[in-house]
């Protein structure tokens, strides 16, 4: 029940594409310079990443499990909401603020 793409996944995807797709096509040395900054930026950050350990989400999977046996309490929306809630912060915070 892990998110896809995970963070790791993007930082990857923008690498190649900043890589193998707009470098390829700069002639403004300043602006090349700046793109391959960016790069290693975003190098350390997938390193930085693949350093952490794996998210457990066991919580998740059982109160899934449970939702689908129909076998939920009073509290279960609220905490499917806040898990929602602490997704669309990180995920699309402007689709969250129109319903605050």
């Amino acid at each position: 029940m892990s998110e896809r793409p995970t963070a790791q996944e993007l930082t990857e995807a923008i690498l190649e594409f900043l890589g193998g797709e707009i470098l390829p096509t700069l002639t403004d040395p300043r602006l090349r310079f700046r793109t391959l900054v960016a790069m290693n930026a975003l190098g350390i950050v997938y390193r930085e990443l693949d350093a952490l350990p794996p998210e457990d989400d066991a919580e998740r999977r059982a109160l899934a499990a449970r939702i689908r046996a129909g076998d939920v309490d009073g509290g279960t929306l609220a905490r499917v909401r806040a898990d929602v809630e602490a997704r669309l912060r990180i995920a699309s915070p402007r689709y969250l603020e129109r319903y605050e």
